[in-house]
Parts: C-alpha cells; structure tokens; sequence
C-alpha cells in the first residue's frame, strides 16, 4: 500500500484533546518496557530531549524513569503544549522542575546548542512529510554516544488491515480519534523504508525492530 501523508501538526484544540485523552496505556507502557530491555541498567541523569512529545504522556513516564534527567519536550502543536504544561501541574516529587515543554517545530532555535544523552520520540515520525526532519534533527542534537528511542506506528499491507486496527485499538474511541489513527495508519512507514532513510542519513548505530501489530522501534546509538 502506498504511503498517504496527513497534517503534520495537530492544530485543533477538540482533535488535540481527543488524543490527550484517549487511553495509550498499553502502548506507552510497552514503550517504556521495550526501552529498559534495549537499554539495561541505564542511568540517565544528563539531558533528554524529546521530540513531537504530544501533550506529554511518554515525556512523564521517562521523567518517573530517570528522576535525576533535564527534559526538553518539543512539539510543533500549541495545543498539545497546552495540555501538556496543564499535566506538568499536576506532577509530584519535584517532576515538574525537571520538564521544559517548548512549543517549536524541528529543527528548532529554542533548543540552542544543546546536546542530549538520550533522544526520544513517540508517533512523531509519522507525521512527517519528509523523515529525514527527525533523522537529522538526531545527528544535531546527540552527544558523542547517546541512546536514541523512535517509537512510532508501521503501514499495514492495505486499508482493509488498517480498519481493522482501527477497530481493534479504538473502537472506544471518539470519532475525531478513530479517523486520526486510520489517517495515521496510512502514512506511517514500512520498517524496510526506516532502514533505507537510516542509511541515507548515515546513522548506522540505529536499527529497526517490528514490536506489534501496529508499532516499531528504531533504537541505538549515535557516535
């Protein structure tokens, strides 16, 4: 099936809040599981950035993660920045100090000259019209060395298949919801794709696994 790019950045409040709302319990938490297996015994307490980070949800499971990190979160939407700051009040434990929302797009002059020991990045990359935003906007902002955790959706073979996920992941779901998944479904990319953009990039330190039904990984090292 042929990729069918959507909207790259989320602008509507109703649609931004449909998503902050809806139940990625499952998923995150697989995230957060799959990145202890990748990455045993790390012990992050340097400088986190992640990228395309919503309104928050993957941001605070790394900050409860690696408690003794600074993380940058940036996203291109406002809304999503809104929400996300509206959670950040609500942290406890002194979370909250550790977290800098910035509402950007990447590549970003808000991040300044900055350099990060972990990169990470959510459901992000499918949103793109171009990936090579989130593979270069890797190479600026790693440090010698640092781990780096793409988590994002794979296309399925054919629009029945992505329906059907649709119906098995979010029928619950608002309406406005289960069209953004089907949307994002459709353009998101096959693993074989992520390699070849790795390859172009020049980042041979990363690689891609397949992780469900629906999500991949790309995960590694930079330097």
């Amino acid at each position: 099936m042929e990729r069918v790019t959507e909207e790259e950045v989320m602008a509507g409040g109703e649609q931004a809040r449909a998503y902050a709302e809806a139940d990625f319990e499952e998923p995150h938490s697989l995230a957060i599981e799959i990145f202890s297996a990748l990455f045993p015994g790390a012990c992050i307490k340097g400088r986190i950035l992640d990228i395309g980070c919503g309104p928050g949800d993957i941001t605070f499971r790394f900050a409860l993660l690696f408690p003794g990190a600074a993380i940058t979160a940036v996203d291109g939407s406002y809304e999503m920045i809104e929400l996300a700051n509206t959670a950040k009040k609500a942290l406890k434990g002194g979370l909250d100090t550790n977290i800098t929302f910035i509402r950007s797009l990447i590549p970003s002059d808000a991040l300044g000259e900055e350099s990060y020991s972990l990169i990470i990045s959510t459901s992000f990359l499918h949103h793109l019209h171009n990936p090579s935003v989130l593979w270069d906007a890797i190479k600026r902002y790693a440090e010698k060395g640092a781990a780096i955790f793409v988590y994002d959706l794979r296309r399925p073979c054919s629009r029945e298949e992505a329906k059907r996920l649709v119906v098995k992941y979010a029928s619950g779901e608002p309406a406005i919801l289960r069209t953004d998944f089907y949307n994002s479904l459709l353009a998101a990319f096959e693993p074989g794709e992520v390699t070849e953009q790795l390859k172009e990039a020049g980042l041979p330190g990363l690689s891609v696994s397949v992780v469900s039904d629906r999500h991949m990984i790309i995960s590694g090292t930079v330097g």
